[in-house]
């Protein structure tokens, strides 16, 4: 009798093993601000604003078409990632694991922050700035409309300016790679 219970419990016990539900990353939707606290994922809405306040994520930060994003002390394993977002500001003491991609969007401010990736900003249509980081890959900026300032960045990769159509304005960048295009200079 034994043997039979505890050949029935086994079975019981794999069969859960197998047929258990699989655990997905949450995504946190972000309206307001969040504080600190740790989440997986954040995605911030179409036309919504953002605030993160020391905010870890275990994942990507993405952020909709005209869209808001202001991250302040925060600690993003993945990459920031916006299409389209009105504003994104990544600063003061962030550290982004991944990449910060913002691509045909509004104002960009990415300052005094740590990018273990690239920082790629490419088809924005306002002012950008780029100062005070450490980049452990590149700094690409290309095809942007407006005034752009690249300032004391430490870029282990490359920095690369091409095609901005406005003034692309800087200085005291320490770059291991290649200065090019309208960055050669900084």
């Amino acid at each position: 009798m034994r043997k039979i219970g505890l050949t029935l419990a086994g079975a019981l016990l794999g069969g859960l093993a197998f047929t258990g539900p699989v655990a997905a990353a949450d995504t946190r939707t972000c309206g307001g601000t969040i504080r600190t606290i740790g989440v997986d994922d954040v995605s911030v809405p179409n036309g919504a604003t953002c605030t993160l306040l020391g905010t870890r994520v275990g994942g990507n930060v993405k952020v909709g078409e005209g869209a808001t994003l202001i991250a302040r002390d925060v600690r993003v394993d993945g990459d920031v990632q916006a299409d389209g977002a009105r504003a994104v500001s990544v600063t003061s003491g962030s550290k982004v694991d991944g990449n910060i991609q913002v691509k045909d969007g509004g104002a960009v401010t990415v300052t005094s922050a740590r990018v273990g990736g690239d920082i790629q900003l490419e088809d924005n249509r306002r002012h950008l700035r780029v100062n005070g980081n450490r980049v452990d890959g590149n700094i690409q900026l290309s095809d942007n409309r407006e005034g752009l300032r690249v300032h004391r960045n430490s870029v282990k990769g490359n920095l690369e300016c091409e095609g901005n159509g406005a003034r692309v304005t800087g200085g005291k960048n320490a770059v291991s790679g290649d200065k090019e295009g309208q960055c050669r200079r900084f």
